[in-house]
């Protein structure tokens, strides 16, 4: 047991310590302007060193998802959850099923997107610049896991079990805190859209876009959120990891 624990932890570090090494190849390696949503936005003029700025970015990662994850790693274990990774599984479960989901995944949110493209007659929103698309997909994919889904869903569901514990099973439990985890990572995309349409709340977002954020982006979490629960992080990651290769690198090149 202590031996399986020592591997999840190691994987973990592993992950978090690529989060915070592209972190800082992000703003070493791409031009500010390839790390802005909309060309429609001014590049900030720095005033330190880009190699502290990407010091500080990594330092910054490497602080905060490690201390998620480490939380998350805790609560998985109070949930009876596989954690970083499920020691029965293999390279299907942790890589192979994660990447077929999430290309499909990938491509039913770009259909879907191109739809309310066409409906609300607005161009979409606009893509990050490949090759800095796939970095931003793979932080974003690792990044986001562990905060919403170790921890956010790890959270609500211990805190739910507690509560519920009398009247319903810790299977209940974790399907709310899945539905919880995907509602807020979804609600956490809106910041975002209202910088690329220049809205000042989200009531300002319009309706239909409003709900292709939130249906679309919450429908992503909650499936995550199914891999994480039966085989763990990684699958959760390599999930949402995919989803975005399908839909911010490879969708452009097919839709340019």
């Amino acid at each position: 047991m202590r031996t399986v624990t020592q591997q999840q932890l190691r994987v973990l570090g592993v992950m978090v310590a690529i989060y915070s090494l592209m972190a800082a190849a992000t703003y070493l390696l791409f031009p500010l302007d390839q790390l802005l949503p909309s060309q429609a936005l001014s590049v900030p003029e720095l005033t330190i060193p880009r190699w502290q700025l990407a010091l500080a970015n990594a330092g910054i990662g490497l602080v905060l998802y490690g201390l998620l994850g480490l939380a998350g790693f805790w609560l998985a274990r109070r949930l009876g959850l596989p954690g970083v990774f499920r020691p029965a599984g293999g390279w299907r479960e942790w890589g192979l099923f994660p990447m077929l989901w999430g290309l499909g995944l990938g491509v039913a949110v770009g259909l879907a997107d191109l739809l309310v493209a066409r409906l609300q007659n607005w161009p979409g929103f606009p893509q990050p610049a490949f090759p800095f698309s796939l970095v931003a997909s793979a932080t974003a994919a690792i990044g986001e896991e562990i905060l919403f889904r170790s921890f956010v869903l790890g959270l609500w569901a211990c805190l739910l079990h507690l509560v519920l514990r009398r009247w319903a099973d810790r299977r209940v439990t974790l399907q709310i805190g899945n539905l919880l985890a995907a509602l807020a990572f979804a609600a956490g995309h809106l910041a975002s859209a209202m910088l690329l349409l220049g809205a000042a709340s989200p009531a300002e977002i319009p309706t239909l876009i409003l709900v292709e954020i939130l249906l679309l982006n919450g429908a992503v979490g909650w499936v995550a959120g199914i891999q994480y629960v039966h085989q763990g992080l990684v699958a959760a990651v390599g999930l949402h990891f995919w989803t975005d290769v399908a839909l911010h690198v490879v969708w452009p090149l097919v839709w340019s």
